[in-house]
């Protein structure tokens, strides 16, 4: 496995570089030499100095981007933390089954299956509804939350805003984020519309 340690804005103090490269080494055990994994270390201004130093991990295990993020109060805690989320994705993505060779017609009916054309008389239904509560987060708390569970993305009450804000990851490793609005509150051009409060 390749690692990559590196900062940004800043430089990386050696003493935290061989000690985010020695917990890295925890992870060759079960992964093989084409895996590369970049650490990337940053401290992030919050109202508390405990969880300013920020450690993001990326895996690329055969093509496929393993992520996780932590903060802590020193950069050993952080690493120590995202080393073990990362630990339990890759283990995770180890003992996933290999996909077997198909047969010329199973792969046809893969195809019919992603462009939508299979079973095209069959009735598109909700199977399944879940429901959660949600408190009003800022933006930091929701990236940190949605990090620690490992998702794609995050539903959230934005507390500036007070409406349900969707936080997504982006291709790219950042982060996007969609902030829904009634229909008639926004006039393109002119911005945004808020109603008053009653």
């Amino acid at each position: 496995m390749r690692t990559i340690v590196k900062g940004k804005n800043m430089d990386v103090p050696d003493s935290v570089r061989q000690y985010a490269e020695r917990k890295m080494r925890r992870l060759e055990r079960f992964l093989d030499d084409r895996t590369d994994a970049i650490i990337e270390l940053s401290v992030e201004r919050h109202r508390s100095a405990d969880d300013s130093r920020i450690a993001d991990v990326t895996l690329v295990i055969d093509g496929q981007a393993l992520r996780g993020r932590a903060d802590a109060s020193t950069w050993e805690a952080a690493v120590d933390e995202v080393v073990d989320k990362v630990e339990r994705r890759a283990v995770d993505h180890r003992e996933k089954p290999r996909v077997r060779a198909r047969a010329p017609e199973e792969k046809g009916i893969l195809a019919r299956i992603a462009d939508g054309t299979a079973d095209a008389g069959r009735e598109r239904r909700v199977v399944k509804t879940k429901r959660f509560a949600i408190e009003p987060m800022f933006e930091e708390d929701a990236i940190a939350e949605m990090e620690s569970l490992g998702h794609a993305f995050f539903i959230f009450v934005n507390a500036e805003s007070e409406r349900l804000n969707l936080l997504y990851r982006r291709r790219d490793g950042d982060f996007g984020l969609i902030e829904p609005i009634i229909a008639g509150e926004y006039t393109p051009g002119r911005g945004v519309k808020v109603a008053p409060k009653r």
